[in-house]
């Protein structure tokens, strides 16, 4: 019987961003702090951050814009035992009706809304879910102009799924008019041996720190301090911003 693959979406999230693990401490310790309304996780992927947070005892909350990774990560909340309520929707017009003591914004997710209209539009419908003296925390590029273009090739990420061999390797970060665009070298490897080769972007739009705390108070949120993310081997560092609600 030929195995069925998940959809593309779940693979390639799960080969270049399911390994990633130096972000998941400063979450747990947010989380730790105890918000009795839970946690929202934006941008939850097929549940990278949501699964470690619930495996913790956490009430989360997970989005994500995606069908199918959204199914996928309601699928492994499932098979874990985890309790996980999960939504697909654009973060940008989220409503779910309630509020949370965190929010949490992982992996760059600001750098993917278009433009200043799209992070302001994050930022309200953050502002619109965070409880009276809720905190936010959301992970942002400290230097966008700061990627040296001569840098040794990065090896690649690999995952064997059904018999197949997947792998993405980054090969080049370009400079556009937004800010930087991200290419990656993707291959798969049937059982047979057949190889497919492919390419895929990403753009991160640019965003200073301090520009995008100014457009954080322009819809209440207040800056509460910044946290370091070490850059690893395989990804490049990052500055949590945390964002107080209003009292």
């Amino acid at each position: 019987m030929t195995a069925t693959l998940p959809p593309d979406s779940v693979i390639w999230h799960d080969v270049e961003c399911g390994a990633y693990a130096a972000d998941l401490p400063l979450w747990l310790e947010l989380a730790a702090r105890g918000p009795e309304s839970g946690v929202l996780d934006l941008g939850a992927g097929t549940g990278r951050v949501a699964l470690e947070l619930a495996r913790h005892g956490v009430s989360v909350t997970a989005v994500d814009v995606d069908p199918g990774l959204t199914s996928e990560l309601g699928r492994r909340a499932g098979r874990l035992g985890l309790d996980v309520e999960v939504h697909t929707a654009d973060v940008r017009t989220l409503d779910l009706g309630r509020r949370f003591g965190l929010v949490l914004a992982p992996m760059q997710l600001a750098h993917l809304m278009p433009g200043a209209d799209g992070r302001l539009a994050l930022l309200r419908a953050i502002a619109a879910h965070l409880a009276p003296g809720g905190l936010a925390a959301l992970a942002l590029l400290d230097q966008t102009d700061s990627f040296d273009e001569g840098t040794p090739e990065p090896l690649p990420d690999v995952r064997e799924v059904e018999g197949w061999v997947f792998s993405s390797t980054p090969v080049a970060v370009r400079a556009v008019p937004q800010g930087l665009e991200l290419v990656r070298r993707r291959q798969r490897v049937a059982p047979d041996g057949e190889l497919l080769d492919t390419s895929a972007a990403i753009v991160l739009e640019s965003c200073p720190l301090d520009q995008f705390e100014a457009e954080a108070r322009s819809v209440g949120l207040l800056p509460a301090g910044r946290r370091d993310i070490p850059e690893t081997p395989d990804h490049v560092g990052s500055v949590v911003v945390l964002l107080e609600g209003a009292t």
